[in-house]
């Protein structure tokens, strides 16, 4: 992906966007019994009323899914959304360029990263980053 794509899209979910990271209660009906439980619900969205424009989005992140939203007697909108690990791969291509919603997308990066580290996989921290980026006093220097 082009860094003017990611600033570009990063842009447009500040303005646009929404970001839910929270833990909700649930209930499920399991073997017969209604149980309660926590359930992190993780999820990114971007809704406008130009399909253009969310659809290059949907196309260019490669993650999610773009449909409509029927709003009654006002114009279509439509809608794309990621959530979980998809959310984790697009939280970490915006977050360089974020302003708004800048702290939610940590949370998410944050959320994730320490199991990450376990699995094995190859994902850098958000303090690493900062260092880096820091001490190359250079912001666009991981994306070149």
């Amino acid at each position: 992906m082009k860094i003017s794509d990611a600033a570009y899209i990063a842009g447009l979910f500040d303005g646009e966007g929404s970001v839910d990271y929270k833990k909700r209660l649930e209930s499920k009906v399991r073997r017969g019994k209604k149980r309660k439980y926590y359930c992190w619900r993780i999820s990114l969205e971007m809704s406008m009323t130009d399909e253009s424009v969310v659809k290059w989005v949907h196309e260019t992140l490669g993650v999610g899914t773009f449909n409509k939203k029927p709003r009654g007697i006002h114009k279509m909108q439509w809608r794309w959304r990621c959530s979980h690990r998809d959310a984790l791969q697009v939280a970490k291509i915006l977050w360089p360029f974020a302003q708004v919603k800048l702290h939610k997308l940590e949370q998410i990066i944050d959320h994730y990263e320490p199991r990450a580290q376990e699995l094995g996989d190859n994902i850098i921290d958000l303090e690493t980053e900062r260092t880096h980026r820091n001490y190359k006093n250079n912001p666009w220097h991981n994306f070149l």
